[in-house]
C-alpha cells in the first residue's frame, strides 16, 4: 500500500516548474545589487527595441508616438515608457512604481577591519532589515566600482560568484539562556563579517592577506579580489560602493513546487513584472493605444525615498514633464497646462509586496484580511494614509484584474499593529496621481531570503499587462475619475 501511494505521489503531485517562475530566477539571480537589476533590465528593453535617452540631452524629436525608450539615473533607478501611436498632447499616461533597493549591509567608506587574527569587513546597516538572517550565510560582495584606465574613470560592475564572507554565530555554550531567549544583535558590533586570515593562510592569492594596497581604506585582499574579478591591477580601483549578498540562488520548492526563495524579493519581483508587462505592451499593442504606459524603478525606498533617485526626488514629474513637452501642447495651451491635463486623467500602481498569512502567527493578520500565497495580488489599504489606496483606485485594480482573469486579495493591517509604508503616498502627494498601492503576497519580509507564491508572479504581471491595454476603456466607462 505504502509502496502503491509513493509512486502515485510522484506520478501526481510533483507539478512542472511555472515558466515565467523560471524566468523571474534567472532574472533575480543576476541582480544582486540596484546597479545590476538596472543594467539586467535596461539589457531586456533594448533587446526588446527600446530607445536609451540620456536626461541630459533634449527629448523633442526622439520621443514620438509609437516609440519606445527608457533612461537610467545613478544606475540604480530606471524609468521606461512606450508611447501609443493614438497619442496625443494631454492624454493619460498609465504608470507602475516599485523599487530595486532592498535591505542590507553595505560595505563602509573605510571598511579594513581585524580582530584577534581575522581579517573583517566593515559593513552598515541598510533599511530595516531582519538581521538575525543574515548570519551563517555564505556572503559575497557586488556593487559598482570605479576604475582608473589610462587617467580615465571608469564605472564597472562587479559580482564575485564565489563566497568570501560570513557572519558566524556564537556558539550556545557561550551564551547565558537570557541571551540565547532573546538572540539580540548588536548591528554594529555582531554583523561584521569574516573575510579571512591575517596570516593569509585560508587564500590562494599570490598576495599576502594583510596587504596594503595604496587605498588604505579597504584590505588589500578585499581589493585582490575585486581587482582578480574585473581583470584590473587592485593599485587602478579608485573607489567603490558594494553591497553583501547571499551566494545562495533563488530556488523554487514545495511538494508541488509551488514556492519560491530568494534574496530581494522585495522588491525585485516587481521590477521584473513591469518590465515584462511593459515589453508585452510594447510588442503588440502600441497601434491602437492612446496614451504613455510607464515604469519606474526607484532607488533607496527602504530608507525613505528622499534621494536624488529615489520616488521623493523630482525624477518620476520630471519625466511625466518631458514627455509631455517633446510630445507637444493641446493647441491653444502651454506647455504646463498640458502637462496637467494630463496628470489629471493619469494613474499609478504602486507595486510593493503584500505580508501573506503566516501560518504560525495567524494572529497578526485581520480576520478578514489574510492573502495567501497563490492567491493572487493584493491590493493594499489604510486609511492613515501609509497606502495611497482609495475607492477609486481600488475600484479600477479590482476591475481590471477581473478583466485580465486573475484572482486577487485585500489586505488592511489590524488597528494595534504598526503599517509599512511605500512610493505609493509620496508619488501621490508630490504629483497628485490617483494612485492604488498592490503587491504580490510574501512570507519573512525583510529577511535575507523572502518567499512568495510562483503562481503570483505571473499573475501580477498579467493584471500590470491589463492596467496598460484596458486603463482608457474602463476610464471612459467611469463617471468621475
Amino acid at each position: 500500500f505504502f509502496a502503491h501511494l509513493s509512486n502515485h505521489s510522484h506520478q501526481n503531485i510533483i507539478m512542472s516548474v511555472d515558466e515565467t517562475a523560471k524566468d523571474f530566477c534567472t532574472y533575480i539571480d543576476a541582480t544582486p545589487s540596484p546597479f545590476h537589476l538596472v543594467n539586467v533590465s535596461a539589457d531586456r528593453l533594448d533587446t526588446a527595441g527600446f530607445v536609451r535617452l540620456n536626461e541630459a540631452d533634449s527629448w523633442k524629436g526622439i520621443v514620438k508616438p509609437g516609440g519606445k525608450y527608457y533612461f537610467a539615473r545613478n544606475g540604480s533607478t530606471l524609468v521606461a515608457f512606450t508611447v501609443g501611436s493614438k497619442f496625443v498632447p494631454g492624454n493619460a499616461f498609465k504608470a507602475v512604481g516599485a523599487h530595486t533597493d532592498s535591505p542590507v549591509l553595505k560595505v563602509k567608506p573605510v571598511s579594513k577591519k581585524s580582530a584577534h587574527g581575522y581579517l573583517q569587513v566593515g559593513v552598515e546597516c541598510y533599511g530595516g532589515g531582519l538581521w538575525h538572517t543574515w548570519f551563517d550565510r555564505e556572503l559575497t560582495v557586488a556593487g559598482r566600482v570605479i576604475i582608473d584606465v589610462d587617467g580615465k574613470y571608469v564605472t564597472k560592475y562587479v559580482h564575485i560568484s564565489r563566497p568570501i564572507l560570513r557572519v558566524p554565530n556564537l556558539c550556545i555554550h557561550l551564551q547565558s539562556a537570557d541571551e540565547r531567549a532573546a538572540f539580540k544583535v548588536n548591528k554594529e558590533n555582531h554583523l561584521q563579517p569574516i573575510l579571512s586570515l591575517q596570516s593569509g593562510a585560508s587564500t590562494s592569492l599570490n598576495a599576502p592577506a594583510d596587504t596594503d594596497p595604496s587605498d588604505t581604506r579597504h584590505t588589500g585582499l578585499l581589493l585582490d579580489v575585486l581587482a582578480e574579478d574585473l581583470g584590473v591591477e587592485a593599485s587602478k580601483i579608485c573607489d567603490l560602493e558594494l553591497v553583501l549578498c547571499d551566494t545562495q540562488p533563488a530556488q523554487i520548492w514545495g511538494a508541488r513546487n509551488e514556492f519560491l526563495s530568494s534574496p530581494r524579493l522585495d522588491n525585485q519581483v516587481h521590477c521584473y513584472t513591469s518590465v515584462q508587462a511593459l515589453i508585452a505592451h510594447g510588442d503588440s499593442l502600441l497601434a491602437d493605444d492612446t496614451s504613455v504606459a510607464m515604469i519606474a524603478l526607484f532607488d533607496h525606498e527602504e530608507v525613505g525615498s528622499q534621494s536624488a533617485q529615489g520616488a521623493g526626488s523630482p525624477i518620476f514629474r520630471d519625466a511625466i514633464v518631458r514627455v509631455s513637452e517633446a510630445l507637444g501642447d493641446v493647441q491653444g495651451t502651454t506647455a504646463s497646462e498640458t502637462f496637467k491635463m494630463a496628470l489629471n486623467k493619469s494613474m499609478l500602481l504602486s507595486a510593493d509586496v503584500a505580508h501573506a498569512i503566516h501560518p504560525n502567527y495567524a494572529a497578526k493578520h485581520d480576520a478578514n484580511h489574510q492573502p495567501k500565497l497563490n492567491g493572487g495580488t493584493v491590493l493594499k489599504t489604510n486609511d492613515n494614509q501609509r497606502y495611497a489606496t482609495d475607492a477609486v483606485s481600488g475600484f479600477f485594480f479590482r476591475e481590471l484584474a477581473r478583466q485580465a482573469g486573475q484572482p486577487f486579495q485585500e489586505f488592511v493591517v489590524r488597528n494595534d499593529c504598526p503599517c509599512g509604508t511605500t512610493i505609493g503616498p509620496i508619488i501621490a502627494a508630490n504629483t497628485g496621481l490617483r494612485t492604488a498601492d498592490i503587491g504580490v503576497p510574501s512570507l519573512s519580509m525583510h529577511s535575507i531570503r523572502e518567499t512568495l507564491g510562483v503562481a503570483d508572479i505571473s499573475n501580477n504581471r498579467e493584471i500590470l499587462k491589463s492596467f496598460f491595454a484596458k486603463f482608457e476603456e474602463l476610464k471612459e466607462k467611469f463617471d468621475g475619475f
